[in-house]
């Protein structure tokens, strides 16, 4: 045994001290927000460069900066129809008497969530709100001549954004990144030669106050539509060279090196039902004087330390062609043109895991659809929180690839939509538990969508609840199950138990319901089922691990048990809706019918083959096109049908070269030149989703057995991953060639049991007491 250790210790040594450049790079500076410009961010604060030689560029959003909610209209509700209740027996029984187009007349007149629009709000979502950009800073550089050796970069390794080029014979050099201990953004400009900067500030919201006290540039503004305030400081103390300003711009002169420290808060704070803050002028002050004494290098240094802490706690080599002396955007191109480059899906796969850590950190706000990247008042589909699909695949990585911290932000969002999702699930439904519909807010909105069918989604609290479960499947901290997690499942699935009706066969359907985004009304959408007993069956497993037993489990086994399962269809597809009414030539971007494969475990190859079957059929007719999160979906999928060839043909198809920034629903999805993910246009959940699926290639640990490489594609014969997380509090290393694992390391709690299958055998394992088990 020992032996074997010191070979694998050896091996992972030799295999990780290759020189991997994990480096996005580019020989000219961005021109295009979307597709160019190379993102930045603390957890609080998403920036975006632009790398002009002669302007620089820098956007920034703060993640609780929205408009809309209560202060933007006195009558704002949630979104919630009262006596709307009142209307479901009647919508029930015309779905029982075959009456559906009448039944789906009354749904959309009586079920849709009430919004206020009109041009007094910043957004077209009027009321109910948008992310805001909060603006952007304009550095001018006063210098003239031909450049040469220009470079724009992001290393992943180190967190750090560098600019660099060469006019003559002096240099200039950018760095910038997020600090998160110290909640600060940091730009540094450094020069061979005296330079001259001037540094304005752009907002598309009112001004309250502006001004320069003690070596500070202060932003005071607001929302206009709702007068939510903010405030964004940048302190210019760490230079050497002259600091004046005048109109709003500032102006340092004979610098040769500069460093802006950026900081931003706002008025809100999630918590139902104000959402205010009045102390966030407060919170800058004390940012402020964390940092009064800190250097350039002392903020980088903290900054490489906590990064380095998430980041490094993965490693992922595949053995091939790499091509990291290639400018990325050449790179993309190449590689979509059929060009193998592994070295390019590691980039992309690290990427990931980068911009979970820049955008997601403890006691900030949750993701939104761009993440924490944002430059609009209007963006699309308000920047909000989806909960068909898009939110939850933005946070699939968080556990897989060890990054359990970063799933927090999205926990506690969860956590605050439950109280005004009871409200929504009595006033919509007379339920029981806690609610939300397909477009959530930062203002509680859980009630069903102004638009049906779109809008219609009440399986999102369910699913949304997975990641609950998840956390603590993943991290095993019972005490947080106990108090945190348990109590929202539980209020989910107490909303299902009441929401679920018997069918002409006694069995328990969801009526009304709609497959998300797609189709008509139906007396069962699958999706519903299969998230219903998702929820339960986790609470369940929850309650055992608790050692709670009583009245609800015995009502949720109940109920999960008799919930119609998964049915196939005529022409052997797993079906959509309860009625075999599936089209196979349909190819819409929603597979959501397929959420039982992934990612839910009701189905899976080895345990209901002929559901796998069937998943496989729907799959095959939906195609390989899409959304760029569609196609990250159907990586996943096929991960878990065991197909690793076809998963990785997807995966190639998530990395075509888009340029287009308007909206398209179809199948114009893909990736930017910044490896950005396009639905169009640009939205993180791609990003995630692909990633999730490569792990899913590698391990997957749902059925309760950790399997290495169980869908592993020819083109990755040999390759090493370390630090993978699984179900159960595990953390894998392996190395593997010719398709086949040759050494490995699951590492946990000491003494801890569990079944692993490698090269297709099944073996009970059990850890060390350093909490080592060797493959």
């Amino acid at each position: 045994m020992k032996l074997r250790a010191l070979v694998f210790l050896i091996s992972i040594c030799a295999f990780s001290q290759e020189n991997q450049d994990l480096k996005l790079w580019y020989t000219q500076p961005a021109t295009n927000w979307m597709t160019e410009a190379l993102p930045i961010g603390n957890g609080y604060i998403g920036a975006m460069f632009f790398g002009g030689v002669h302007e620089e560029h820098i956007q920034f959003s703060e993640g609780t900066l929205w408009s809309g909610g209560p202060d933007s209209n006195p009558n704002y509700n949630f979104g919630i129809k009262e006596g709307a209740n009142k209307y479901l027996p009647e919508a029930r029984a015309l779905l029982k008497e075959g009456k559906i187009k009448e039944a789906d007349r009354l749904v959309k007149a009586k079920f849709t969530g009430t919004i206020e629009t009109g041009p007094r709000y910043n957004s077209e979502f009027g009321d109910y709100g948008a992310q805001q950009t909060m603006g952007d800073f304009f550095i001018k550089v006063n210098h003239s001549g031909e450049v040469s050796d220009y470079t724009r970069s992001l290393d992943l390794k180190t967190g750090l954004a560098q600019v660099s080029y060469n006019i003559g014979n002096e240099g200039y050099k950018r760095t910038y990144f997020g600090n998160y201990p110290k909640n600060t953004m940091v730009y540094h400009f450094e020069s061979t030669t005296p330079t001259r900067y001037e540094i304005r500030f752009k907002t598309p919201h009112a001004t309250i106050k502006e001004g320069f006290v003690d070596g500070k540039y202060v932003f005071q503004g607001k929302v206009a539509d709702n007068g939510m305030a903010f405030e964004t400081i940048l302190s210019l103390k760490n230079t050497d060279g002259k600091v004046s300003y005048k109109n709003g711009v500032v102006t340092v002169e004979d610098a040769k090196k500069m460093t802006l420290m950026h900081v931003a808060a706002t008025a809100f704070k999630l918590s139902y039902p104000d959402y205010k803050d009045p102390n966030f002028k407060t919170k800058n002050a004390k940012t402020l004087q964390g940092i009064a004494h800190s250097s350039y290098n002392d903020l980088k240094e903290e900054y490489i330390l906590d990064y380095g802490k998430l980041f490094n706690r993965m490693s992922f080599h595949l053995e091939g062609q790499s091509f990291s002396d290639v400018p990325t955007n050449i790179r993309l191109k190449n590689y979509a043109d059929g060009n193998p480059d592994v070295g390019l899906e590691t980039l992309y796969f690290q990427y990931g895991r980068y911009l979970m850590i820049s955008g997601s950190r403890p006691n900030t706000m949750s993701m939104h659809l761009q993440g924490k990247w944002n430059d609009a008042t209007n963006p699309a589909w308000a920047a909000d929180y989806h909960s068909n699909i898009n939110l939850q695949m933005i946070y699939w990585p968080a556990e897989l690839t060890n990054l359990s911290e970063c799933h927090e932000p999205f926990i506690d969002y969860i956590e605050s939509l439950v109280e005004p999702g009871e409200l929504a699930a009595k006033a919509f439904f007379n339920a029981d538990g806690w609610m939300v519909n397909t477009m959530c807010n930062a203002f509680g909105y859980t009630s069903p969508g102004w638009g049906i069918p779109w809008g219609f989604f009440p399986g999102g609290a369910g699913w949304f609840s997975q990641h609950l479960w998840d956390h603590y499947d993943f991290t095993q901290d019972k005490t947080y199950l106990e108090t945190k997690a348990y109590p929202i499942m539980k209020g989910a699935a107490l909303f299902w138990i009441s929401y679920l009706t018997k069918d002409e066969n006694g069995k328990l359907v969801s009526a009304p319901s709609y497959s998300p985004e797609h189709g008509g009304i139906s007396s069962g959408a699958s999706m519903d089922h299969q998230i219903a007993w998702d929820i339960l069956n986790n609470c369940i497993k929850a309650a055992k691990v608790l050692g709670i037993e009583d009245d609800f489990t015995k009502k949720a086994l109940e109920v999960r048990d008799n919930i119609l399962p998964p049915q196939i269809g005529s022409w052997g597809q797993l079906q959509e809706w309860k009625e075999d009414v599936d089209d196979p030539n349909n190819k819409h971007r929603h597979v959501s019918h397929l959420y039982a494969l992934h990612p839910g475990n009701q189905i899976s190859s080895s345990k209901t083959p002929e559901l796998a079957k069937a998943a496989r059929v729907s799959l095959e007719a939906r195609g390989d096109g899409g959304t760029g999160w569609s196609r990250a979906w159907k990586i996943n999928f096929w991960a878990r049908l065991n197909d690793g060839n076809r998963a990785h043909k997807l995966f190639q198809n998530l990395l075509k070269v888009v340029e287009s920034t308007g909206m398209d629903m179809d199948n114009s999805g893909g990736t930017y030149q910044n490896l950005l993910c396009t639905h169009p246009p640009f939205q993180l959940d791609g990003n995630m989703g692909g990633i999730s699926g490569m792990v899913e290639m590698l391990l997957q640990s749902q059925s309760g057995v950790i399997e290495l490489l169980p869908a592993l594609p020819e083109v990755w014969q040999k390759g090493e991953i370390k630090g993978l997380k699984a179900r159960g509090g595990f953390e894998v290393d392996m190395m593997w060639q010719k398709g086949k694992v040759v050494s490995g390391l699951i590492k946990g709690k000491p003494f801890a049991t569990g079944h692993v299958k490698v090269n297709n055998k099944t073996k009970r394992f059990k850890l060390d007491s350093k909490g080592f088990y060797y493959l």
